[in-house]
């Protein structure tokens, strides 16, 4: 599988090196958590890689392929999804809705197919029955048909998850997953994580939950100030007091 790397990525927001000379390559496969304080650059590097802001110096690689000046949607195609500390999801439709609304190439979605229906009806039928099992992964199945907009903040959070898988994406880049929900609800989406993991998925996350990535994460990665000042095994890193003090309080 192809690894995700950047080489001496920067970026700035009105004078602030947000990613100053970022380089990484992440593995091709397990887990691996970004962490530091806020307004280390976690998020800025994450959009960065997945074509939603662009560097102003620097290059992004999947394979040996450049992405530096692809649009997110040419990512996504090429197999790199991500996930957002604001969930985007449609309110107002189902949450089988939304996760077939994230399914990629759909002849349904270009005039001349959509029009004489030619291979639509099955594909339709193929992709609900995806979206059904992605549904069941992530333990939603049973609210398939509720609203996204009426589920808990933590099934919210599990949806984007199947929103995310539905892109058929092999490296999933996820904003803070388990901020925020419960704590019988993280242990869920640890489980689903890890299982995503040994089924050969590259997973990034920045989470500030330390004791979450202690739990989930092979490689950690730690930024401040836009620079990636240590890295390497979780139980390396996160044995090593000076970052427990400084970085994560």
């Amino acid at each position: 599988m192809n690894a995700l790397r950047c080489e001496k990525l920067f970026k700035s927001f009105d004078g602030v090196h947000a990613v100053s000379g970022v380089t990484l390559e992440f593995p091709a496969s397990g887990i691996t958590a970004i962490i530091g304080p806020n307004g280390a650059g976690k998020t800025t590097l994450l959009n960065v890689l997945t074509g939603f802001v662009r560097p102003e110096a620097g290059r992004c690689f999947l394979g040996s392929h450049e992405t530096t000046r692809l649009p997110p949607h040419r990512i996504v195609l090429m197999g790199v999804a991500r996930t957002f500390q604001n969930l985007r999801l449609i309110g107002r439709v189902s949450a089988l809705e939304n996760v077939l609304l994230a399914r990629p190439r759909q002849r349904g979605e270009h005039l001349l197919p959509a029009l004489l229906r030619f291979g639509v009806a099955r594909e339709e039928a193929d992709n609900q029955q995806e979206a059904m099992r992605l549904l069941h992964f992530a333990d939603l199945d049973n609210l398939a048909n509720t609203s996204a907009g009426e589920l808990s903040y933590g099934q919210q959070k599990l949806l984007t998850l199947a929103c995310c898988l539905a892109t058929e994406a092999h490296i999933l880049l996820l904003d803070e997953p388990v901020a925020g929900v419960a704590p019988e609800m993280v242990a869920n989406i640890l489980t689903l994580l890890r299982r995503l993991s040994a089924n050969g998925k590259s997973i990034v996350l920045v989470e500030h939950d330390i004791e979450a990535v202690r739990r989930i994460a092979d490689l950690v990665i730690v930024m401040d100030e836009g620079k990636v000042i240590a890295q390497g095994a979780a139980h390396d890193v996160l044995g090593r007091a000076e970052i427990m003090e400084a970085y994560l309080g």
